[in-house]
């Protein structure tokens, strides 16, 4: 049995809801991952009398296509779709027999309207929380358009492909056989990356607003559904909802959920916020600022956007050594990620930079799949909180180097090592490596606003007890703000203040 009684239960809930007859043309041979996919589509064939299956050739075994009777529709999975891409599979499953996506007109005009041929393949690991975004909008294109197709495959499935090709890093998609993106992408950055954006000109005539906030994480959903809730005209600019929570695998101290999974809670903010009538202008970064009779934002792409008042809630990304060989060989054994590209370094030698929380955990992970993990902490001492460090401390396959710092990331093609430098005497040393996983903290997204906004020293937004900074009508919250402690609730207390600090500024002026 693959499924467990439980995962049937939930299944069978979903099994209901297809509108139509669906085909599953498998491709299996005789080893132990075919049987477990035959055995995985006959439970399915059990449970909905809507579901058929047929053998069939593909380019992959084992793997299997989800089409509609007498029509293909370029969904492939190659491996077992189990882990975070079950969901994939059961979304392609409901959205092949009918069931209409939950995205807007626009979007599904766009993606019909598509020319030409694109064949997508994407090396996922089950246990990256960030692929599953990209393989439902590739699989959602090729359900909407026959021009294109789409693969997801299992990388821990097909590991010499995934060797052949160089692959350091989940999720990486190619088009037509040819590297196309690595990292999460949502279904508007592939839209924009294919030709399929926005005219400029046609946000620039937007309508001015009344509140715009700048950016979809915690902070910036809960500012947009507070503004939304006053009855004023308010619209988010948003590069990809959720922001640092996307990359979080577990969450145990948002208050009133006992556990969840940061891809889970971001889905969640997307869906509170369409609940509400807020222009979402996706996927585009704020490039300038500038206070006029009303303020505008520039964003990347050209397009001027006016609003009465702005809250900024750009957040922080992870911050980067800045050595060389970093981003030469991001993507590449470079990573920041270790529940997405972990699985990758199975058995190989890794490095984690870093000796704070994140630092430690990430060690601890990857501890359980790598042959050998290597922590190296700048500091005399690691930072970590003492559970964390007695955990890590047990482990017998982690070196733990103190007192030391990172000279350079060292390969050509891949990562092959790693510089260092004992600081105590200065010698230099090295170390060989697959893989070496960053983990030292966060820099607000703040860069833009050079010259207007006023920021502390860090880069972060400084703010009053209403959000506000220090032009009038801008207001600000989350983590590019000076706020004491980076939080997913105290983010969201902060823009929901920033909102009704930008209303009270309205009613006043």
């Amino acid at each position: 049995m693959v499924l467990d009684q439980e995962t049937k239960t939930q299944l069978k809930q979903y099994l209901e809801l297809l509108e139509g007859e669906v085909v599953l043309k498998v491709s299996a041979g005789e080893d132990d991952l075919s049987r477990k996919m035959l055995e995985l589509v006959k439970e399915l064939t059990e449970m909905s009398p809507k579901i058929k299956v047929d053998r069939t050739q593909l380019d992959r075994v084992p793997s299997f296509s989800v089409n509609r009777p007498g029509e293909e529709t370029g969904v492939v999975f190659a491996g077992l779709p189990l882990g975070h891409e079950f969901s994939s599979f059961i979304l392609a499953l409901l959205q092949v027999s009918g069931r209409p996506p939950k995205v807007n007109q626009s979007i599904v005009e766009r993606i019909k309207n598509i020319k030409g041929e694109y064949r997508f393949e994407t090396f996922v690991s089950l246990s990256c929380h960030n692929c599953p975004d990209v393989v439902q909008a590739l699989n959602l294109m090729s359900i909407l358009n026959p021009n294109i197709s789409h693969t997801m495959i299992d990388g821990a499935a097909f590991k010499e492909e995934v060797e052949r090709k160089n692959i350091m890093a989940v999720p990486t998609v190619f088009l037509n056989g040819e590297p196309f993106g690595s990292g999460r992408m949502s279904l508007e950055d592939i839209l924009a990356k294919i030709g399929g954006e926005v005219d400029p000109a046609e946000l620039s005539n937007k309508d001015p607003f009344d509140v715009l906030v700048i950016g979809g994480g915690p902070a910036g959903a809960s500012a947009a559904i507070y503004a939304a809730r006053k009855g004023i005209r308010t619209g988010i600019v948003v590069e990809r909802f959720g922001g640092q929570i996307l990359d979080t695998l577990t969450i145990e101290n948002f208050i009133g959920v006992k556990q969840t999974e940061g891809p889970k809670l971001a889905a969640r903010l997307e869906e509170h916020v369409k609940d509400y009538d807020i222009d979402i202008i996706q996927p585009y970064r704020a490039k300038r600022l500038e206070k006029k009779e009303l303020i505008e934002i520039e964003l990347e792409n050209g397009a001027v956007l006016k609003s009465k008042t702005v809250i900024i809630s750009t957040g922080a990304r992870w911050r980067e050594l800045g050595v060389p060989g970093e981003a030469e060989l991001k993507n590449k054994g470079v990573a920041y990620c270790p529940h997405c590209d972990g699985p990758l370094f199975e058995n190989k030698d890794v490095a984690v930079i870093g000796g704070g929380n994140s630092g430690v955990e990430a060690a601890i992970d990857l501890a359980g799949i790598a042959r050998h993990v290597t922590l190296l902490e700048f500091l005399p001492e690691l930072k970590a909180d003492a559970i964390l460090q007695e955990r890590l401390y047990s482990l017998d396959n982690v070196t733990v180097l103190k007192n030391v710092e990172t000279k350079s990331i060292n390969g050509t093609e891949r990562v092959q090592g790693l510089t260092y430098v004992e600081r105590d005497s200065g010698e230099e040393k090295e170390l060989k490596l697959d893989g070496v996983f960053i983990q030292i903290g966060l820099v607000p997204n703040t860069e833009w606003l050079e010259g207007t906004v006023e920021r502390n020293r860090f880069g972060e937004i400084i703010v009053d007890k209403y959000g506000a900074t220090n032009i009038p009508g801008v207001f600000a919250a989350g983590d590019c703000t000076d706020a004491a402690y980076k939080q997913i609730i105290i983010s969201m207390g902060s823009g929901a203040t920033a909102a009704l600090g930008a209303f009270d500024y309205l009613i006043r002026n």
